[in-house]
């Protein structure tokens, strides 16, 4: 391998785990996650709470994290036996005419909080409302203020967090200072470190190539 060359991949090293590095930076979204018991396991909720509607005696769960998406969120803590419907709901009576809804709220951890703010303790409440009611009716009843975006992406629930909603955090909970919008581009509309690194690698490159060729020519 020429002088050139070997000089030239040196370089182009360093240039590459940069980039791929900037690259491999994982990123999630700091939300509250909805959630269904079934049986002794939660389950992710296929619909949202403005449009879910659960029978008399179901239980559902909220829990505040920084997850990347649904696959990856994080469920309410707790054991089986905190989460079932006969011991959210003993206190609660049956009315004729209502339905109730054991609901289980999980706020998260210091380390997923936004700000200084800091989470309420978990704990669980039993919703007593009309037959047609949606979880959000439910939740509403029990643990208000509840705040939504202009999505109906619910943001808080009995008011925490005081502020934001879904934002974008890196993954040790701090938000990126310029996150990605696209692949191949940084927020400003720049280059990314990726695309930059691998530019730089085409020139030198090139410049080897172009020096390897000019030494057999003239030799």
């Amino acid at each position: 391998m020429t002088r050139v060359r070997r000089g030239a991949l040196l370089l182009l090293t360093p240039l590459l785990v940069w980039g791929a590095a900037g690259q491999a930076q994982a990123v999630g979204y700091r939300y509250w996650s909805f959630w269904e018991r079934d049986g002794d396991r939660w389950t992710y909720a296929t619909e949202g709470p403005s449009t879910a509607r659960p029978a008399d005696g179901a239980v559902q769960g909220f829990r505040f994290a920084v997850s990347e998406d649904s696959a990856d969120a994080t469920r309410p803590r707790g054991t089986a036996g905190q989460a079932r419907f006969a011991g959210i709901c003993a206190q609660t009576p049956e009315r004729e005419g209502r339905k109730r809804v054991a609901l289980v709220l999980d706020f998260g951890t210091a380390a997923d909080a936004p700000g200084d703010e800091t989470p309420p303790s978990a704990r669980t409440a039993c919703a007593a409302v009309a037959p047609d009611a949606t979880t959000a009716e439910a939740l509403a009843a029990v643990a208000g203020p509840l705040r939504y975006d202009a999505n109906a992406l619910l943001c808080a629930i009995s008011g925490y967090p005081r502020a934001g909603c879904g934002e974008q955090v890196a993954a040790t909970g701090e938000k990126p200072k310029t996150p990605a919008k696209q692949p191949a581009a940084t927020e400003d509309g720049g280059p990314s470190i990726g695309l930059w690194a691998g530019g730089a690698a085409v020139v030198l490159l090139g410049t080897a190539a172009f020096w390897q060729a000019r030494r057999r020519r003239d030799g």
